[in-house]
């Protein structure tokens, strides 16, 4: 009784966690779903129909099947798995006009006989799968296609890997390897991406954990004042020195350019560097380094022997903290890069066009620009935790 009881005062808990979860997953996963269907079922159906029969298999199943079969070849003079007898019908008023016509072996009788004709919305579905049944419009339930093409930049009506198959070129490209370089491709971006976003990870920490140790354990005058203004510098937004530092890397020559992107980013990403990396190697306990120092040690011996292995799990917190917010991040690729250099965040948004069109590459892109970040936080979780309760415990 004293578990049930337990149980039954945790259950709403239970409930709000599994809510929240589903509010989560439930979105990610059409989203995934979406990204793997072609982009024909992508623009009729949604996600949650992927299990469904196709459109039109139940109105073809009730008004047709009874005669020519679930494959469409039980009457061989209307084969309905003959793309050429069904491309006579491509148009859904030009199948409605055969089903209420007479049959040609039997004049005078109904073409449907005592099955009621179906209206036109009917017909139209019924046409719709008559494409599919035939192979004139055939494709699987699930593809990758959406993933090449988000990959490549193809902006075609079909498929780049159908196109290609075709030997159609379109598009400017190849069907080659080359055409991973497409500028309007998710490749590029994504290798542009990398470009961004290591070298503005790694700067960061390099410069805190030097700053963090000589805050931490080296005593000169204003290192107190020094920290409180470095902590005070995290209330300040970007967007205030967009303008400023624009207007100073055009002087500079620098618009456009990697190093601008990465000096930016390693500007906004010290103080909070430096303030969680300080508060980490501050709480180690003074002993460790009293012993290292009275056996000889210098400050860098220090720093690099004892100091930086003990920090691991902060660094590794910070670096999933500013990595994620890096390769997130579009506004800051936006005024300094642009489209010169395009990275995912601003590529994912030129996938859509102005119509609406196109959003089935924007779920591949998408879950393209989610697989590194991913890789990363799970590949780091052990010290996520453990980074950000640097500093919390003393003693």
């Amino acid at each position: 009784m004293t578990r049930i009881r337990s149980a039954l005062r945790n259950l709403p808990v239970h409930i709000v966690l599994l809510g929240m979860c589903a509010i989560w997953l439930i979105p990610a996963l059409g989203l995934l779903i979406t990204s793997i269907r072609p982009f024909q079922d992508v623009n009729e159906t949604g996600w949650w129909t992927v299990l469904s029969p196709p459109t039109g298999a139940v109105e073809y199943s009730q008004s047709c099947a009874g005669c020519h079969g679930a494959d469409g070849r039980t009457v061989p003079s209307a084969n309905l798995s003959d793309p050429q007898f069904v491309s006579a019908f491509r148009r859904s008023f030009t199948l409605l006009a055969a089903l209420k016509a007479e049959r040609k072996d039997q004049p005078g009788t109904p073409h449907m006989g005592d099955t009621p004709v179906p209206d036109e919305q009917t017909t139209a579905k019924i046409a719709t799968y008559l494409r599919r049944l035939s192979g004139i419009d055939a494709h699987p339930t699930f593809t990758l296609n959406n993933y090449v093409d988000a990959l490549v930049g193809y902006r075609g009506t079909n498929s780049y890997v159908a196109d290609c198959a075709a030997g159609t070129q379109s598009n400017d490209l190849h069907c080659d390897v080359s055409d991973l370089g497409n500028p309007r491709g998710m490749a590029l971006a994504f290798v542009n991406s990398l470009i961004v976003a290591i070298p503005s990870t790694v700067l960061p920490i390099l410069f805190a954990a030097f700053a963090a140790y000589a805050l931490a354990w080296l005593h000169f005058p204003g290192r107190q004042l020094l920290f409180a203004i470095l902590v005070a510098l995290q209330i300040i937004p970007l967007q205030m020195t967009l303008i400023p530092i624009s207007r100073l890397y055009a002087q500079l020559d620098m618009n456009g350019t990697f190093l601008g992107v990465w000096l930016f980013h390693t500007g906004f990403g010290l103080p909070y560097a430096i303030y969680l990396t300080r508060n980490f190697l501050g709480g180690l306990p003074n002993e460790l380094f009293e012993a290292i120092y009275l056996d000889g040690a210098s400050h860098w011996t220090a720093f690099w022997r004892l100091a930086i292995p003990l920090a691991v799990p902060a660094l590794a917190s910070l670096a999933i903290f500013q990595f994620l917010w890096i390769w997130n991040d579009l506004l800051v690729a936006l005024v300094f890069l642009g489209g010169q250099h395009p990275v995912m965040t601003y590529q994912i948004s030129t996938m859509v066009s102005s119509k609406g069109s196109g959003w089935h590459l924007l779920t591949a892109a998408a879950f393209i620009s989610m697989a590194l970040p991913m890789l990363v936080f799970f590949g780091l979780q052990r010290y996520f935790v453990r980074g950000l309760l640097a500093g919390s415990v003393k003693g």
